[in-house]
């Protein structure tokens, strides 16, 4: 028997935009609607993304610190070597994944949101079938939020299946994989190739560009390629990947060479895509901008009161973008006036070292001569050296006008230094100068004292260079 359901707001997608909406929506009083189709609570980002990679990651790196110890000793410290038993491992960042969902699901009843877990299909931009395990809810809305998020792109001579994965299932393996191919050096895959590396297994990473995390300059990614030549990470850069056969993948070199190389896994990075497919957008009206749901800066649609955010409204698809984005629309819908014009979105790697990036960088600036940029090195910053963080090229770079100051970018990397991102974002957004923050006085001993620094050389008078 088929239900029906009528509310005020109808949200599709429980990711970091669609269940931030929702709790937004309880929190002004309107009766909201979640369908959650499929990652869970939290979406991409708390399931098998953003979260569970970062739990990855601080459990490589914890292994690589044993392991130093082990051969040979570092800081004093010294260890036998050490085992690792990834299916453990995996059990323990699911447990933080577990805990993390039930916080969510816990904020959403107490917004008094109802989730219905299952699949929407759209008949019109107002109306959806929602296919559950108990039978179908058709429900009709008066506002609609779309947040569907993003997909990993697929490519069609590298299915994904078996021994081709994607980064889902590499948050999922049950051990280390003895030799593991990346095909894609962005975030994604230098963020899970070093992972791996750190636990042990040999990676090669297999990338069509000339470098490295191409979105970026090379001083901000050269101390990153530093590590994994040190590391021995293979590097095979200007390649395109081929089929995989009889484990090995066959890619064609730079120079147009054919190459096999023997891998356990294939792990496919190559980018994410916006999930359009499967849930009747075609049947609603909207408008869009190449892949992407086209929107204004009120995050609203060609459809009136049919709202879209996150992933699904194109670059940067990142989750705080989304939260931002979902946290807006509820407001407009409450009838409050509200824009969706951030100063700048900070965008963090965490590869090894780290990398932040807010604002303006060199290739936007390049060739005005109305911009002052100062680096400052981590190496003159104590905090940094007793954190072992300062021997890797790391540094943070102020960019500013020459006629007011007003910063226009910033950006670092090194160990650590994702921390910075916040108070990155928060000066740019508030149109501070670089004497702002010469003027504010930063707390010894601190990874931020460099950002302290970098501004005070770009004004002439750095104290500690």
């Amino acid at each position: 028997m088929t239900q029906t359901l009528t509310t005020k707001v109808l949200i599709i997608g429980a990711g970091t935009g669609g269940y931030v909406a929702g709790i937004r929506c309880g929190q002004l009083g309107l009766d909201a609607v979640l369908v959650d189709g499929g990652d869970g609570l939290g979406g991409t980002c708390l399931n098998v993304g953003c979260i569970p990679s970062k739990a990855i990651i601080h459990a490589a790196s914890k292994f690589e610190t044993v392991s130093k110890a082990a051969a040979g000793g570092t800081l004093g410290i010294t260890a036998a070597q050490p085992a690792i038993d990834l299916s453990q491992t995996v059990a323990w960042k699911d447990g933080v994944v577990k805990k993390l969902n039930a916080g969510v699901a816990a904020l959403l009843k107490k917004s008094k949101v109802k989730v219905i877990k299952g699949w929407a299909n759209f008949t019109d931009a107002k109306t959806c079938t929602v296919t559950t395990a108990d039978g179908d809810i058709v429900v009709s809305a008066e506002h609609v939020i779309l947040a569907t998020g993003s997909e990993p792109v697929e490519l069609p001579f590298l299915p994904f299946g078996g021994d081709v994965i994607s980064s889902t299932e590499a948050l999922s393996l049950d051990k280390v994989p003895g030799k593991l191919v990346v095909v894609g050096g962005g975030y994604i895959g230098l963020e899970l190739g070093i992972a791996f590396r750190k636990l042990g297994a040999e990676v090669a990473i297999v990338e069509m560009a000339d470098r490295l995390l191409p979105l970026y300059d090379k001083a901000l990614t050269d101390p990153v390629a530093k590590w994994l030549e040190k590391h021995g990470v293979e590097l095979h850069l200007g390649a395109k990947a081929g089929s995989f056969e009889k484990g090995q993948l066959n890619i064609t070199t730079r120079d147009g060479q054919a190459l096999k190389l023997k891998a356990d896994k294939v792990l496919v990075t190559v980018g994410r895509r916006p999930r359009t497919q499967g849930w009747g957008l075609e049947n609603m009206g909207v408008a869009m901008a190449g892949p992407f749901v086209k929107t204004d800066d009120r995050c609203a649609t060609s459809m009136k009161n049919v709202w879209a955010v996150g992933d699904l409204t194109g670059e940067p698809m990142l989750a705080h973008k989304g939260s931002a984005q979902g946290e807006i629309v509820a407001e407009i819908i409450a009838g409050r006036d509200r824009r969706f014009d951030p100063v700048a979105i900070a965008a963090v790697c965490f590869t090894e070292p780290e990398i932040v990036s807010a604002g303006l960088g060199p290739l936007d600036v390049e060739g005005r001569d109305d911009v002052i940029t100062a680096v400052f090195p981590l190496m003159a910053i104590g905090r940094a050296l007793a954190l072992e963080a300062g021997d890797d090229g790391g540094f943070v770079r102020v960019l500013a006008s020459k006629t007011d100051h007003r910063l226009l970018g910033l950006q670092a990397v090194g160990q650590h230094v994702s921390e910075l991102s916040n108070s990155f974002a928060q000066m740019l957004e508030m149109g501070a100068v670089l004497e702002d923050v010469a003027g504010t006085i930063h707390v010894h001993p601190t990874m931020g004292e460099a950002f302290h620094e970098a501004s005070l050389r770009a004004l002439g008078h750095a104290i500690h260079i």
